[in-house]
């Protein structure tokens, strides 16, 4: 009796080692690629740096205007100079790197779980639904969604970070369902789909406790993917004067800067940094990216 135990925890551990989990992979994946290793580590001092700048950086100082320090090169009281304001650049900076990695993240979670909703319930369901489904989101995905985002920004009335976030998001999961929904179709015909129908399994459960556990390494490449894309989205709108309330800071608006010749010329320090740091995260952003879609696809060749 004991060496059948020992025998089949000896079995478990090595089937762990012939099929290891997702993060596992993904990890592995990271480790041998030193670009996407160098990135991780870059791209996590980034993000800790600028969310823990609160707890050294004084908000209410830092939007506090002085003239008497306008356009300050950088130096020991100010690394990066000041603006047109007399504001401390630095610390613009990394509220403003939190708020955008805020909005990124925030859009990118939320419009990735209505698209995978609504995905899986177009391919789980099929026929009539998936038609009525897909027309709805070909008429939407036709519409211009930038352009709409900018009308809602300048209508809604109260308008804050939270319905900036709202706003995005309500534009970004079009791909994301159709991404979904072509790999639910393929996946509701597998045996273990019609076994839990023969079994009286309610619909909803199938999907999310059952199907979608199979379609989580898609759905966490393109959520890592388009994070970038959400971060560049809120940087291009707060750069056109349509993302962020006025006076909070941002990556964007550190950026328009760059729109008057003098200062791109002179004045370098109000935009630059800005500009590079996005760059920066948007490489680190895709390597990372580009090292969980390769562990994905060799999970699912070892599935």
């Amino acid at each position: 009796m004991t060496h059948q135990i020992i025998d089949e925890k000896k079995l478990i551990a090595q089937e762990k080692l012939n099929n290891p989990s997702l993060m596992r992979t993904i990890w592995r994946e990271i480790k041998n690629d030193k670009m996407a290793l160098g990135s991780l580590i870059l791209f996590t001092i980034i993000v800790l740096t600028a969310y823990l700048s609160p707890l050294f950086i004084d908000q209410t100082a830092l939007t506090r205007v002085n003239f008497l320090n306008v356009w300050k090169p950088p130096s020991l009281d100010n690394w990066l100079g000041t603006d047109d304001g007399g504001r401390d650049v630095f610390g613009q900076l990394m509220i403003g790197t939190r708020n955008s990695l805020t909005i990124g993240v925030c859009v990118t979670v939320l419009s990735g779980l209505f698209g995978l909703t609504y995905g899986l319930i177009s391919g789980y369901y099929g026929g009539t639904v998936d038609n009525v489904l897909m027309r709805i989101l070909e008429f939407l995905m036709v519409l211009p969604s930038l352009m709409f985002i900018i009308v809602f920004v300048v209508i809604v009335p109260n308008y804050n970070v939270v319905t900036f976030i709202l706003i995005m998001s309500a534009f970004a999961w079009f791909g994301k369902a159709r991404l979904i929904r072509s790999k639910a179709i393929s996946e509701r015909e597998r045996d273990y789909i019609n076994a839990s129908k023969t079994l009286g399994t309610p619909g909803w459960k199938i999907m999310f406790f059952e199907m979608f556990p199979n379609l989580s390494s898609l759905v966490i490449v393109n959520m890592t993917l388009t994070l970038a894309n959400n971060i560049g989205l809120e940087t291009g709108l707060s750069f056109l004067g349509f993302g962020l309330p006025a006076g909070t800071p941002s990556l964007g608006t550190l950026i328009s800067f760059a729109t008057n010749p003098d200062i791109v010329k002179n004045k370098w320090w109000a935009w630059l940094p800005a500009a590079l740091l996005i760059l920066v995260m948007m490489l680190c952003i895709n390597y990372i990216g580009q090292a969980v879609k390769r562990a994905s696809d060799a999970r699912q060749r070892l599935a």
